[in-house]
């Protein structure tokens, strides 16, 4: 037993000392190159995208962190692949084979792989079109979520009762971006017919300039909420449409706030929302 068991570490002990430094060195060179190319890749990401001037900092950053995201994706995979070969050449297998039988698997993928290619060139394009970026809210198909990644196959929404949705590019249709460049506080409210319309007016506009000149919200206003048109005369109502612009995401935080204090103006100044009215008339039948 003694003299078996001295003749396999004489045996695997120069392999070690061989190939298992080897095998050490390649895993070790492989981790550090990548964590080489990786700070590459965002230095060079963040040098050479081009800055939109009439885009917040925010959503420059956002696009910048999704194409960094890709692109170390993509050379993970590359590093991971080249690596394992490597190891398993100095191993002792002959990967010729092996690469052979992987076109071979290829080939025969490729004849049913032609949805994955669709989604490929589909994220492609996606990525460079800046159609969407990770941190943004968008709705695609129907389906709405904040955009917790993208890879050149497909997107990972989480909703806001936080569901996780995979969507394949490949099978997108329509794209709504709710969260680029800038969002609208877009409300219709709904007054009686004897309110004074000057006053209305007033106190809608005096409401959005001053939630704008609050420190606490203003640097998110870019316009403030004010009155836009008259949009239709209801039948118990008359209908005012308002109209803000704010920074990307924080419409509804302005929305909510203005609605807020709209509600306080309204009820200091005794102006009335429309409520729906039913008139009952009694028909007395008189005995004959």
């Amino acid at each position: 037993m003694t003299e078996t068991l001295g003749k396999w570490l004489a045996s695997v002990i120069p392999w070690l000392l061989d190939h298992g430094i080897k095998i050490v060195f390649i895993a070790a060179a492989s981790l550090i190159l990548y964590k080489i190319i990786h700070r590459i890749i965002r230095r060079t990401v963040r040098l050479t995208v081009v800055h939109d001037r009439q885009m917040p900092e925010e959503a420059d950053k956002k696009r910048e962190d999704t194409l960094i995201r890709i692109f170390t994706g993509a050379t993970r995979v590359i590093m991971l692949i080249l690596a394992i070969l490597m190891i398993l050449q100095e191993a002792g297998l002959k990967i010729g084979p092996i690469l052979a039988g992987a076109g071979i698997a290829g080939l025969a993928v490729g004849f049913g792989g032609q949805y994955l290619i669709k989604d490929i060139i589909t994220g492609l394009f996606i990525i460079l079109e800046n159609q969407y970026r990770i941190g943004d809210i968008v709705n695609i198909d129907g389906t709405s979520g904040t955009v917790q990644d993208i890879s050149l196959r497909k997107a990972t929404l989480r909703d806001i009762d936080g569901i996780v949705h995979h969507i394949t590019h490949g099978s997108v249709v329509r794209v709504s971006n709710l969260s680029k460049d800038f969002a609208r506080v877009h409300m219709d409210i709904e007054v009686a017919y004897d309110t004074n319309l000057e006053q209305l007016i007033g106190i809608i506009n005096r409401t959005g300039l001053e939630l704008a000149g609050d420190p606490a919200f203003g640097k998110s206003i870019i316009k403030a909420p004010a009155f836009l048109r008259i949009t239709d005369f209801a039948q118990s109502a008359i209908r005012v449409k308002i109209l803000g612009e704010t920074i990307p995401l924080k419409q509804w935080e302005i929305g909510g706030e203005y609605r807020k204090r709209l509600k306080i103006a309204f009820d200091r100044e005794g102006i009335k929302m429309s409520v729906p009215q039913r008139v009952v008339s009694q028909v007395n039948f008189e005995k004959r």
